[in-house]
């Protein structure tokens, strides 16, 4: 399976990249004076900025490949997942966003001060930092991986860390100088990327399916089904209605790669308006991708595909790209996957920046009279950079991690997702809905559901269950631990 870039190819990587240099020097162009201003912006964002950018975090090169795939292999009842984050979005914009712009919170973590103290701060943003070295290094891995078999044909470490390089050099680009102002912004320039590049798919592939029936194959084959109702479905409503929107709330509320974008709204009416929209623009987003599966089904309804790659199990989506593409449509696709990974990678960088300068360094050094804001400023730019360095090395380490697990790809970004959520879920939970808990059980609260997660993995104890069931019981193990705890007085 080779694929080799053309010359139409590497001019449409080349001008994607032009774009890149002139747009991340145009949106630096930015007067900051604080860190607040670096984390917030210094004016306040356009709704359906912030709800694009909130489209684009969420998307990754995992999503990008692997949406294709739950098509191709299943039916389009993935779709119901960002019907559940729907359900999610409304009880944070109603219940969670209310409460950071009341205290004009710069990380989300800040809820948890007011209620259980500093420290309980400080060990949330801790535990937010851990799980989002691992989840992100895993996406910064997969689109690396899909980079280094398009560009160089092959997933040679030596290739798979260069692309790493490029990706992370790219979100620097917006990150590093003008803060999440320009991430914001650049991120409506990779949605609008990635987005056109699905839309192209579907176009070829469905003149390539001129002569078929697609609508009536498909539903021929049962590809059709929207809704699953059975009780073991990875996708089914009660999993939807479970740790699917467990997932969601802890994805768009307490994950500050996700709320940092609401919080830079000129308020929360609308913050909560953006946070509604972003989900609302990301369903037929999602069908579009999941079209492309159903489409890859018919393409390879007679001949079948042989779905690896240097022994390494690849996406349907990513053999049509190395084996079937022509010349300009296979750079437009390279780069739509460099889109999303770009657009992720850039937004942790601010938010995982923001919460060890908010969190943990701003508190630290302002014990010791430090309250120069040009200090913090710099702070924050080097936090950047530290965190760029530590993802880089977290998506090396994950070449040789994922191998190990055994893991396919797409179910190896799921799970690393979930060790964070669950513990920060039962913290928060027990903070909004409860009088219990104190600085004590946040802790073991949050340790209480990394641990539990941890045990539930196949490569673990060899427990095999669904990450739904994982969110559910980490988080139930995590509010039990905060409900042993009585108020602090």
């Amino acid at each position: 399976m080779q694929s080799a870039f053309s010359t139409l190819d590497w001019l449409v990587f080349g001008s994607y990249f032009l774009l890149l240099g002139v747009s991340s020097f145009l949106l630096s162009r930015v007067q900051i004076s604080s860190s607040r201003e670096y984390f917030l912006s210094p004016t306040a964002l356009p709704i359906f900025a912030v709800a694009l950018s909130v489209l684009a975090t969420s998307q990754s090169a995992a999503t990008f490949l692997g949406v294709p795939e739950l098509s191709y292999g299943g039916d389009f009842t993935f779709i119901g997942f960002y019907f559940s984050a729907l359900l999610a979005t409304v009880f944070i914009a109603y219940v969670l966003i209310p409460k950071y712009y009341a205290m004009r919170a710069v990380t989300v973590y800040e809820l948890l001060e007011k209620r259980y103290g500093t420290s309980a701060k400080k060990q949330a943003g801790v535990m937010f930092l851990v799980g989002r070295v691992l989840a992100s290094g895993a996406r910064l891995y997969i689109g690396a991986l899909a980079v280094s078999m398009i560009l160089f044909s092959d997933i040679a470490f030596v290739h798979v860390a260069f692309s790493i390089f490029i990706l992370m050099a790219g979100a620097l680009a917006y990150a590093y100088f003008g803060g999440i102002r320009s991430i914001i912004l650049s991120d409506v320039i990779q949605a609008v990327i990635y987005i056109g590049a699905g839309i192209a798919v579907v176009v070829y592939l469905s003149i390539s399916l001129q002569d078929v029936d697609i609508l009536k194959t498909l539903n021929e084959h049962n590809k059709l089904n929207f809704i699953d109702t059975s009780l073991g479905g990875n996708f089914s409503v009660f999993a939807l209605l479970g740790g699917w929107l467990l997932l969601n709330i802890a994805a768009f509320g307490l994950d500050q790669d996700m709320t940092q974008k609401v919080l830079a709204c000129k308020d929360k009416n609308e913050a909560a308006k953006s946070l509604i929209l972003s989900i609302l623009i990301t369903i037929p987003v999602v069908l579009l991708f999941l079209t492309i599966g159903a489409l890859l089904y018919l393409f390879y309804m007679q001949s079948g595909v042989q779905q690896n790659f240097e022994g390494e199990k690849i996406t349907v989506f990513m053999v049509y790209i190395l084996q079937e593409m022509p010349d300009g449509l296979r750079g437009l696709v390279t780069v739509g996957a460099i889109a999303t990974s770009l657009s992720s990678a850039s937004s942790v960088l601010g938010a995982m920046a923001s919460v060890a300068v908010e969190d943990l360094y701003r508190p630290w050094k302002q014990k010791r009279g430090m309250v120069d804001e040009k200090h913090f400023l710099k702070a924050s730019r080097v936090a950047v950079l530290f965190f760029a360095l530590l993802l880089s090395v977290m998506a090396m380490a994950s070449y040789f991690w994922q191998r190990y697990s055994d893991l396919s790809l797409i179910n190896f970004a799921l799970g690393v997702m979930s060790f964070a959520y669950t513990g920060l879920l039962g913290v928060y939970f027990a903070a909004i809905f409860t009088s219990r808990g104190n600085r004590t059980t946040v802790l073991m609260a949050l340790l209480g559901g990394f641990v539990t997660v941890l045990a539930l993995q196949p490569y673990t104890f060899g427990i095999t269950i669904g990450f739904a069931w994982q969110m559910l019981i980490g988080t139930a193990v995590s509010f039990f631990i905060m409900l042993l705890g009585a108020r602090d007085e």
